[in-house]
C-alpha cells in the first residue's frame, strides 16, 4: 500500500541530487574560506621575516 508513495520522477529525482550536491559544495567552499582566513591572520604574526644582511 505504501510503495505508490516511494516513487520519484526523473525531474524530482534530478533536483534533489542538485541540491544535495550544491548543499555540500557550499559548505565545502564555507569552511574553506574560513580555513583561509585563520590561517591570513595568524600568518601576519608568524610569517617569515625579511632577513637583515
Amino acid at each position: 500500500m505504501i510503495q505508490h508513495l516511494l516513487y520519484i520522477d526523473p525531474g524530482s529525482g534530478s533536483y534533489l541530487i542538485q541540491a544535495i550536491v550544491a548543499g555540500v559544495l557550499g559548505v565545502a567552499f564555507f569552511f574553506k574560506s574560513i580555513v583561509f582566513s585563520v590561517r591570513h591572520f595568524f600568518s601576519r604574526f608568524f610569517g617569515k621575516k625579511p632577513k637583515a644582511d
